[in-house]
């Protein structure tokens, strides 16, 4: 659409204004009027339309480009920076101005978006990763100056000899039960494990059979927890109970942001504050949304979004928006720089991901539960997944929340104190935080170098080095968050979790930490290093079978040996192992329906479709196994090796896998499985039918991947009552309010917007800090948007526009230019006469 070229620049831009007709008419009178005296053209009009906003009553006739110091440009974008104010008081809802409240920082106006700065320092400590340097500087009285400190209240805690006794149990019965295993294995092998070929098989054996072992009872433990009522040492039932909330004990609720969704993170974050503050306690908790998007149709969405939410439910002043410029140290850095900025102000933090919401009555439990505990130093809730309705995602959501409890349940049985931290939905002291937990940089290089990537272990770690307790309430009811839609958005994130894991493990030996964190360190890697280990498994017992078939026995494999060493077959043992090995993956599934039977199923559907769905999971889990193996096995060697693996998922808005898709990620593990299955048919047809669950999920992969994507199927599911969940069947009230706010939310102004739209326009310019204004930053500003304005917004790359919004001056010197050059590209005179303004900062 192009431009009317019967309308004057002037006139079609006071028409964006949102004024009531005769207000508009008497601005434009105005405005003409004085032009006429000055500049006497249609761009000087449009400029003194903004010199008329900034100071209606005509007492500076400060018309754009009487100030010969200044390029007619530069003073053209002063004149639009000066009316920011006014612009921002014709929002509808009310003036935004007035409710946010303003300041003139660097001559720029500048809404209060975040409260005053109070600096605090947050210094890393250097890692200390070997111990034989530590002894020797101890040794040669060169110990580090600066020594650990242990400042927890009660650093040891009351239940560390509780703890100490539980691991060692769980490590007996690891040990006892990995042992009969091994000892049946190596009767099902022939030789014994006197092969080499079969000793390797039976060392791989043990490192997955007791990885399995540590699982298994965990989640028989769990589930003898919650039978019979919890654990004494249960964090929960150390609280202040109902006591008001001290009016010193400030809590900051931190939501990290990065290119998300910015209805559904606006939309969760409007039910978490809602739910708040019926409760009564609003006023001891502050809410900031980080935002590291660099997206910048994202990052001018989340302004308008943060202003609407803060109209919605009177917020100013209490939920703040800041975008880092400097986006290092991903999420730990966006936390450092809030720990930084404000972090002193606050008692605790709880910090939220993008897609988590929170009851109000969870959150004050939270703060009620450090006060009770004054050792604790963070407190882990057991978020429980929900919102999705993809057949894979409902899935998923099914075991979280049918096995997970047994799982978490189980996990605070042997830890305690020691617990894990997932990063979101928690609690955390912030004195000891800023104090003990600033994430120095892995030493090295190579991959596994470098900043840290999964933060929340190390920070539980070190939080637990300084003797502060580390919890998981998991019976606080209140705590969600969401799964990912299909098998590949799950692995995408598995790819960073993977070499973040794996980065930790450096940290085994690090100076101080408890050993149940060193043990964390272990288990968050073998979580992946055991897709290898399992590949390499069956890739070992495949060779064992070529060899037995292709290669004569070697009867006599030792010099003057007497005997004979004939191989053996026992496959009654093999079908005995067999059956032991499945019992230990599936028995905890079936324990936790068993409990969800003597708990009461009728929220879960009933006995029989909660049955039914546990079978259908069984065996889907069991298809994906193998699937999951192969890509784990890829992400270990590329972080191991340092190879980069392009994974870009295209938009995906209906959060379905594509055919295309599917065949680009599977189709090698489909070839790899259908020539390993004729291979093995090929040496013994016999055996196919041990390796059929393996080979046959790789050739299914394609249609498994796909079909599981689709929102039907699941839906259809829901119908039958299959896979259902409490909160499906009975929605709390945060995600019924979470699910109604994202399906109000009106997309917001993109970057087009931003510099064309009057109102959208000024918004950006007033929640930007303003930048330097010497003479080099001028011309480096004046380059940006003459090119800006002359290529047009679409051939644009990424960076430009980063650096055009992160600037009020040059944002505003392309919204003059854009509206009065006539070099301006055709896009933008096109959305210049489009007539952006439809309802941007609309109140909700």
């Amino acid at each position: 659409m192009s431009e009317r070229t019967d309308i004057p620049v002037g006139e079609l831009y006071v028409d964006r204004l949102p004024l009531a007709p005769e207000k508009r008419r008497a601005l434009l009178a105005q405005a003409l009027h004085d032009a006429a005296q000055t500049a006497g053209s249609d761009t000087g009009t449009l400029l003194r339309v903004h010199d008329v906003l900034a100071d209606p009553d005509g007492a500076a006739h400060a018309v754009a480009g009487a100030d010969s110091a200044r390029s007619p440009l530069e003073a053209a974008g002063d004149a639009v920076l000066a009316s920011v104010p006014a612009r921002l008081a014709m929002t509808e809802g009310g003036s935004l101005a007035e409710a946010a409240g303003m300041d003139t920082v660097r001559g720029t106006p500048t809404l209060h978006i975040a409260p005053p700065v109070q600096r605090t320092s947050l210094v890393p400590r250097p890692w200390s990763l070997n111990p034989l340097t530590r002894l020797w500087h101890r040794l040669t009285r060169r110990a580090d100056p600066d020594p650990l400190l242990r400042d927890s209240p009660d650093p040891r805690g009351v239940w560390s000899h509780a703890g100490r006794r539980r691991r060692w149990l769980l490590l007996a019965l690891m040990i006892a039960q990995t042992s009969l295993a091994t000892h049946f294995m190596a009767d099902v092998l022939p030789y014994h494990g006197a092969d080499p070929l079969e000793f390797s098989v039976l060392t791989l054996f043990v490192l997955l059979f007791g990885w399995v072992s540590a699982g298994f009872w965990t989640a028989v433990m769990g589930f003898f927890t919650l039978l019979f009522g919890g654990d004494r040492y249960m964090i929960s039932r150390m609280a202040a109970g109902d006591a008001p909330i001290e009016a010193q004990a400030r809590t900051a609720i931190v939501m990290p942001i990065c290119n998300e969704d910015v209805a559904r993170v606006f939309a969760g974050l409007r039910a978490t504050y809602e739910s708040l503050a019926k409760t009564g306690d609003l006023d001891r908790f502050d809410v900031f949304i980080l935002s590291d998007s660099n997206d910048t149709n994202i990052c001018t969405a989340e302004v308008d979004a943060w202003q609407s939410l803060c109209r919605a439910v009177d917020g100013f002043g209490r939920i703040f928006y800041r975008r880092r410029q400097r986006r290092v140290k991903r999420k730990s850095g966006n936390l450092d720089d809030f720990c930084r900025r404000w972090g002193g102000a606050y008692r605790y933090m709880v910090v939220l991901d993008a897609d988590s919401v929170m009851s109000g009555e969870c959150l004050t439990k939270l703060v009620r539960l450090m006060e009770g505990h004054p050792s604790a130093g963070l407190i882990q809730t057991a978020p429980l997944a929900a919102g999705r309705e993809t057949f894979y995602a409902r899935v998923q959501q099914f075991a979280g929340r049918v096995y997970g409890p047994l799982f978490t349940a189980g996990l605070h049985y042997w830890q305690l104190g020691e617990s894990h931290y997932w990063g979101h939905n928690a609690i955390i002291r912030m004195k000891p935080f800023i104090e003990h937990c600033a994430l120095a940089p892995m030493p090295g290089k190579g991959a596994l170098s470098g900043p840290i990537l999964s933060h929340d272990f190390v920070e539980a770690a070190l939080m637990r080095r300084a003797g502060w307790g580390v919890w998981i309430a998991y019976d606080l009811q209140g705590s969600y968050e969401e799964m990912p839609p299909n098998l590949l958005d799950e692995l995408k994130r598995d790819r960073r979790w993977c070499q973040g894991n794996l980065m930790n493990f450096k940290l085994f030996m690090a100076e101080g930490m408890h050993p149940v964190h060193r043990a964390v360190f272990v288990t968050g890697v073998m979580a992946y290093i055991s897709a290898p280990l399992w590949f390499l498994f069956l890739i070992l017992s495949t060779c064992l079978l070529a060899k037995h078939t292709l290669v004569v026995p070697e009867y006599f494999s030792a010099p003057r040996q007497l005997f004979p060493l004939w191989p053996e077959w026992h496959p009654e043992r093999a079908v005995a192992l067999f059956t032991a090995t499945a019992t230990m993956l599936f028995l905890p599934k079936i324990l936790a329906v068993v409990l969800i039977w003597v708990k009461g199923a009728k929220r879960f559907g009933g006995a029989l479709p909660v049955t039914l769905s546990m079978i259908i999971e069984l065996v889907f889990s069991a298809l994906l196994a193998p699937v999951r193996m192969l890509f784990h096995t890829q992400f270990v060697l590329a972080a191991l090796t340092g190879i980069a693996i392009q994974w870009k998922s295209p938009p995906r808005e209906d959060a379905e896998t594509h055919w295309g898709e599917a065949f680009r990620r599977h189709g090698l593990h489909t070839l790899l499985g259908a020539a390993w299955g004729g291979i093995v048919y090929w040496l013994n047809p016999n055996f196919i039918w041990w390796l059929m669950p393996i080979v046959g999920a790789m050739m299914l992969s394609i249609p498994l991947s796909v079909f599981s994507s689709r929102v039907s199927l699941g839906r259809g599911l829901k119908r039958l009552s299959l896979f259902l969940i409490p909160e499906e069947s009975w929605p709390p009230k945060e995600l019924r309010w979470t699910e109604k706010y994202a399906l109000e939310t009106r997309p917001g102004p993109d970057f087009i917007a931003t510099v064309v739209d009057p109102i959208a326009n000024a918004l950006a310019c007033a929640t930007v800090p303003p930048t330097h204004d010497d003479p080099r930053h001028r011309a480096t500003r004046a380059k940006q948007v003459e090119s800006a304005l002359l290529m047009g917004p679409k051939r644009l790359s990424g960076a430009q526009k980063w650096a055009l919004i992160n600037d009020p001056r040059a944002l505003s010197q392309l919204h003059a230019a854009v509206w009065t050059d006539p070099r301006a590209h055709r896009e933008w005179r096109d959305a210049r006469a489009n007539g952006l303004r439809q309802g941007y900062l609309e109140s909700a």
